[in-house]
């Protein structure tokens, strides 16, 4: 019969006495103090989490709330597919109930369920201690650094990623509860959740994969029972799990093969490394002045270490965990330490991660980048995160074996240890000229690291028992992690500082452009418009408001769209909006086709677009800093051409030249030309009404002169949407180089749009 539990990790009479229940409670009590700051409302999680994941949630619940599907957008980027997208939210367990219930989705909201999900992952990963045999107190400083400490607190902006970090100790702990049972129920729970894992489709996603996998196969390959007992539990697993995530994986990676980036060459992985000097914030948070104004941030990748070239951002290369977890694994490190077979494994994964972080710092990456998978990714240093889980579970291990007496930590080795870590960052500080910067969060750590040392000598006396030394951990690692990891302007600033990207904003510029398409609205019309260059949270605050975008904020786009117009993933400076050679200024065919109408930029239109010529665009109004433009020239959404000219898409991308023809009656298709004159006809003899528009689904009423046409409809062209014709399927046409178009014969017919993944997946599947 297979062990419960593990004969070289369990005391039975000690785990029946262990205190988890308080120590459970605490965790629950000093994290909800420690997310106080943005429960409260106060401050709110900020970049990222504001500017691209709220508008995802927002969208997500608009949808549902008014009976529509949220699997595709038309308010960024002329149309997203959103069901491919890992970041739309739409797999998100916790994301999509809540947007489900609220039709209005809050920053607090947002906030609470990021903070509710690493909450998860701080008692799950109790429950795998529990399990192990290990102590209360040990699982209690391991939860707290799991989710208050190193990546999860500094990075915490990054929604997707610390979702995908929340399900990791969920997994573990079934995964591990399967394999000591040998139970087919437990590995189907593991694969059903682990599928919620890899539905966050992100490098810690992929990053914990490997990890869970190397586990498993490093549990039955060391596992005293017969290696045969262990294939029906995680057949379960590989079975549930699969079943989940097979057809939103097959999404993403359909999107990711149509996209602007379906791998990562080593070079754009390398500028994402994580600089060595960085794992000096493992001594002290704020050694570099991370909390401070970016002024004063001296630490790297800025110029000081000579890693200019390095693209992350300060929080990125924060990774602290409080002096409680150094001063743990250096008290505990030894050969009993290294004997428990779970420790060696978690050691041998924080090396890996750690040079995995590294990336160009080390020959090691150059390795592991021919990992199947490593290539889809854009920044090593994102295993930063799945680092921190290594390191939270090695401290608490460390200090459950100190709390038990199973090593006897040494008074002298433990301060030296600790010493000679701050004296070393001091030394770096001299050598770079920024001890003056670096001497009080020295100081303040150092005040921590000597409350650790005193706390792990006096459970290692056993002057500290049960309760008490469950308090006293809660009440210095909750000191500790509020004054290093606590807000900042990385990771906490004013929710008015968003106002926009709430549903009922009274922002100016927005109710402006409200009000102006509402004066130029049509039945032919849905005119676009464009953020550009305003602040780092507006590109996608269309998703908010159910205004349609022509760019937006994305790190993932479709290939089509930004071969025809340079689309960047982002438009908050200048420098971002990135013109492309067919549509090289706002003065062109493509912003007509567009049908973008209103350009609302944060710097005066030249600073922006470097051909622009006075008269080009005409400007509205300026509000604060804000100038808005309009394009009179904008064509409508939907329109009926009947002259069709005959074009090589991929040779008018290359030469950026355009066919000289009047596009409100020509259409390009790569297709032999027709033309119907339209001299001596009614000017409504050709004429498209859009008779509803909705993500999914789009009808439109059109009438053709004698000889036919073709409705042009000015979405982005994908080849998951369908087309009828009265009825009966009708062929969707690639029209001027990335929209969409149906030949329509002379008369009056109904056109519908419909947008079917499943059904589009599985022709692309089959080739057709």
């Amino acid at each position: 019969m297979a062990q419960e539990i593990e004969n070289d990790t369990v005391d039975r009479r000690a785990l029946d006495h262990e205190p988890y229940a308080i120590a459970a409670g605490l965790f629950v009590l000093c994290g909800l103090m420690l997310a106080f700051p943005w429960l409260s409302g106060r401050v709110t999680i900020p970049w990222d989490s504001k500017a691209h994941f709220l508008p995802q949630f927002a969208f997500l619940a608009h949808a549902l709330h008014s009976g529509q599907s949220p699997f595709w957008t038309p308010n960024v980027f002329a149309g997203m597919p959103q069901i491919a997208d890992p970041q739309s939210l739409i797999f998100s367990p916790f994301f999509l109930v809540a947007a489900a219930l609220v039709p209005e989705p809050s920053f607090v909201l947002e906030d609470a369920i990021v903070f509710g999900m690493l909450g998860m992952g701080g008692l799950a990963l109790m429950a795998y201690f529990r399990d192990r045999g290990w102590s209360a107190a040990g699982a209690l400083l391991a939860a707290l650094v799991f989710a208050f400490g190193g990546s999860a607190a500094w990075r915490i902006q990054h929604t997707g990623q610390v979702m995908s970090l929340s399900w990791f100790p969920v997994t573990l702990w079934l995964l591990a509860r399967a394999l000591d049972r040998r139970s087919a129920g437990y590995g189907a729970a593991a694969g059903a959740v682990a599928a919620f894992l890899v539905l966050g489709r992100d490098q810690v996603a992929y990053l914990s994969v490997l990890l869970l996998a190397a586990y498993a196969l490093y549990r039955v390959a060391t596992d005293e029972e017969p290696i045969l007992t262990a294939l029906a539990p995680l057949l379960a697993g590989a079975a549930v799990g699969s079943a989940i995530i097979a057809a939103p994986l097959a999404f993403t990676l359909e999107l990711a093969a149509n996209s602007n980036r379906p791998e990562i060459d080593l070079e754009g992985a390398h500028k994402g490394s994580l600089p060595p000097g960085s794992f000096l914030t493992l001594i002290s948070a704020n050694i570099f002045g991370t909390n401070g104004p970016l002024k004063d941030f001296w630490g790297p990748p800025a110029a000081v270490f000579g890693t200019t070239d390095i693209f992350l951002a300060r929080n990125m290369t924060d990774i602290y965990a409080g002096e409680l977890t150094l001063a743990a694994i250096i008290a505990a490190l030894g050969g009993r330490f290294f004997a428990d077979r779970e420790a060696r494994f978690f050691s041998g994964a924080a090396i890996f991660f750690a040079l995995y972080a590294l990336g160009r710092f080390t020959p090691a990456f150059q390795l592991f980048y021919h990992i199947p998978g490593v290539d889809l990714w854009r920044r090593p240093a994102d295993a930063t995160f799945p680092f921190g889980v290594t390191l939270a579970i090695l401290a608490g291990y460390g200090f459950s074996l100190i709390e038990r007496g199973e090593v006897k930590p040494r008074a002298l080795r433990l301060m030296g240890g600790m010493l000679a870590l701050f004296a070393f960052a001091a030394a770096v500080a001299i050598a770079k000229d920024h001890l003056a910067q670096a001497i009080e969060p020295l100081a303040i750590s150092a005040l921590f690291a000597l409350l650790a040392i005193m706390l792990v000598l006096a459970t290692a006396a056993g002057k500290l028992r049960g309760g008490a030394l469950l308090g006293v951990v809660a009440a210095l690692m909750t000191v500790d992690l509020a004054v290093g990891n606590g807000p900042n302007e990385s990771t906490a600033l004013p929710p008015a500082q968003f106002d926009v990207l709430r549903a009922d904003s009274k922002d100016p510029v927005m109710a402006f452009l409200r009000e102006k398409l509402k004066e130029n609205a049509a039945p032919d019309r849905r005119d676009r418009i464009e953020l550009a260059a305003i602040d780092f949270h507006w590109p996608n605050a269309t998703l908010v408001h159910g205004l349609d975008h022509d760019l937006g904020y994305n790190p993932i786009r479709l290939k089509i769209l930004e071969d025809a117009t340079g689309a960047g993933d982002h438009l908050a400076l200048p420098e971002q909006r990135e013109f492309s050679k067919l549509y090289p200024a706002y003065r062109s065919p493509m912003s007509d086709m567009l049908g973008l109408r209103f350009i609302a930029t944060g710097a005066p239109v030249e600073q922006i677009d470097e051909h622009y010529k006075p008269g080009d665009l005409v400007e509205l109004t300026q509000i604060g800093k804000v100038h808005i433009y309009e394009n009179k020239t904008a064509l409508p959404r939907a329109q009926v051409a009947t002259c069709a000219m005959h074009v090589d898409f991929r040779q008018m991308l290359e030469s950026g030249e355009w066919p000289e023809a009047d596009y409100r009656e020509t259409v390009l298709l790569e297709e032999p030309p027709l033309c119907h004159s339209r001299k001596d006809m009614s000017p409504d003899a050709a004429r498209a009404r859009i008779v509803s528009y909705g993500n999914t689904d789009v009808t439109i009423e059109t009438h053709a002169p004698p000889g036919g046409g073709w409705l042009v409809l000015n979405d982005v062209w994908h080849p998951w949407w369908f087309a009828t014709l009265d009825g009966e399927e009708a062929p969707i046409l690639r029209a001027n180089v990335m929209f969409r178009a149906v030949a329509i014969p002379e008369g009056q017919h109904e056109v519908r749009f419909a947008f079917q993944p499943i059904r589009g997946l599985l022709r692309e599947i089959a080739g057709n």
